[in-house]
């Protein structure tokens, strides 16, 4: 009788093939009520714990240098990021959230972001597993 455990490398798949292909409505939600590209959102989301640098900021939203330049200076002429220089190293500069940019987030993150149809239709039993088992791969 063959093993029939997945691998956690298929389930891996699974898991993200369920969630980055139902969020697709989410995401045109929050673009037409933040009135801004999603690229945004995700640079601004980045930014939430802390300032970071430019590099930093491109590093962990996975966006090459002159695109995450690109999305900077319009967040930063919407007044929803501001630079500075970084006391600790005088040639770079620290990107921070202003108000308006906490607030942006805060928007955003209100958007109504309802369960897929397949995680609907799971019985309460398996709701509750599901459940126990994503809590232990919580960090």
């Amino acid at each position: 009788m063959p093993d029939d455990t997945p691998t956690t490398d298929q389930v891996w798949r699974q898991l993200t093939h369920l969630v980055m292909d139902t969020r697709d409505g989410w995401k045109r939600a929050v673009v037409e009520r933040t009135g801004m590209p999603f690229s945004r959102i995700r640079i601004l989301r980045r930014l939430l714990p802390g300032p970071l640098t430019a590099k930093e900021l491109a590093r962990a939203a996975t966006m090459d240098a002159p695109a995450t330049t690109v999305v900077v200076n319009d967040l930063e002429e919407r007044g929803l990021v501001t630079r500075e220089i970084d006391p600790a190293n005088r040639r770079t500069k620290l990107i921070s959230l202003t108000d308006a940019g906490r607030e942006t987030v805060a928007d955003a993150l209100a958007t109504p972001d309802p369960a897929p149809a397949e995680l609907a239709d799971l019985t309460p039993s398996d709701l509750r597993t599901l459940h126990e088992i994503l809590r232990k791969l919580e960090h």
